[in-house]
């Protein structure tokens, strides 16, 4: 074993500073030094569904950037010093239909997960990337391309490839329409790349004031929800709609603005929801959804963003402050995603 340092629930939901063991390198492992890592609205969820007496410790962060500081002996892709980026999929079964396909993220066995997951080898519990060093087999490691900063890269890793692998399956591009609703994480992200793929693309907020944010991140105009009259007038307008909003809502008013053959796809609410079917029926709209990428996926979106220049909009802080920054999460206030620096737990 190897021992480093990082922030651990121990009570949830406060995170304390405490040393953290990471295992020996296994011949096709990296270990990596985390010098920047998200702060995800999956890392509150899971630490409101932790119980430190009942769970075993919970170490957050599956969205980071760091450099390579040690290899396996089987790996030939990196070396030290290489810059990499990690996401919140560190390894699956690699012989199901969908890893064969390349959507390692629907692993027919489930994905092994940067944090909370089972390690496949020796059954552990895997903690997460708010810690100095991280160790992750190589195939499931990206070098991160020059000239994409660091720091707010990280968040691509998780909220970009979330919106990148709808888009890109939906066909996101010239003469599409695409609206995007909710403007956080996810969706300020979900604006760049829809901008960058040529598309024709909206933002739905409830909030007017978002509207200079909407076209300062390339986007074409705003809808404002909460205005019958705006939202009447774009009844049918668009291909794709993605919705982003974290909490429970209705969805009818999304599929309103859903072309003929369109689809609305959730990303930010993934617990119970209600429909009618006619909302689906008239127009023969569809609903999906999607989760993370597969290697290929996250690949690509990584190589799409250094030729765009696409990062995450954050705010840069001290590992030492991330209770300060799930708790202003809890609130929404952030623009647009939190990176913690890690270089303060040296």
């Amino acid at each position: 074993m190897r021992t480093t340092v990082g922030w651990q629930a121990d009570p949830a939901p406060t995170l304390r500073r405490v040393p953290v063991e990471r295992r020996a390198l296994r011949p096709d492992d990296l270990a990596v030094r985390v010098d920047y890592c998200g702060v995800c609205h999956t890392d509150l969820h899971a630490l409101d569904a932790h119980d430190g007496a009942a769970h075993t410790p919970l170490v957050p962060g599956h969205e980071f950037t760091g450099v390579v500081t040690e290899t396996g002996s089987e790996v030939t892709r990196f070396a030290p010093g290489d810059p990499v980026a990690v996401g919140n999929i560190i390894d699956s079964c690699g012989e199901c239909a969908m890893c064969r396909c390349g959507q390692e993220n629907f692993c027919r066995a489930f994905p092994t997960l940067t944090y909370g997951g089972v390690d496949r080898h020796d059954g552990s519990t895997t903690l997460g990337g708010y810690s100095r060093e991280y160790v992750v087999r190589d195939r499931f490691a990206h070098p991160l391309p020059p000239g994409l900063d660091p720091a707010a890269a990280a968040p691509l890793l998780c909220a970009g490839i979330t919106v990148w692998e709808p888009l890109h399956a939906l066909g996101a591009g010239p003469g599409v329409r695409v609206a995007v609703a909710g403007l956080g994480g996810l969706g300020h992200l979900a604006v760049k790349l829809a901008v960058a793929l040529g598309a024709e693309t909206w933002v739905v907020s409830r909030s007017p004031a978002k509207g200079d944010d909407a076209r300062r991140l390339g986007a074409h105009g705003l809808l404002v929800s909460s205005d019958p009259d705006q939202m009447a007038d774009a009844r049918d307008r668009f291909d794709i709609v993605i919705d982003t909003i974290s909490a429970p809502h209705d969805l009818a008013a999304c599929l309103r603005l859903v072309a003929m053959d369109g689809t609305l796809s959730l990303l930010g609410h993934l617990g119970t929801v209600t429909l009618e079917v006619m909302d689906l029926l008239v127009g023969r709209k569809k609903l999906s959804s999607a989760g993370s990428g597969g290697r290929q996926a996250t690949a690509a979106m990584l190589d799409f963003c250094a030729q765009h220049d696409i990062t995450a909009d954050i705010e840069l802080l001290p590992s030492a402050r991330v209770n300060e920054a799930l708790d202003r999460l809890r609130r929404n206030d952030v623009r647009h995603r939190f990176v913690l620096d890690m270089s303060d737990l040296d």
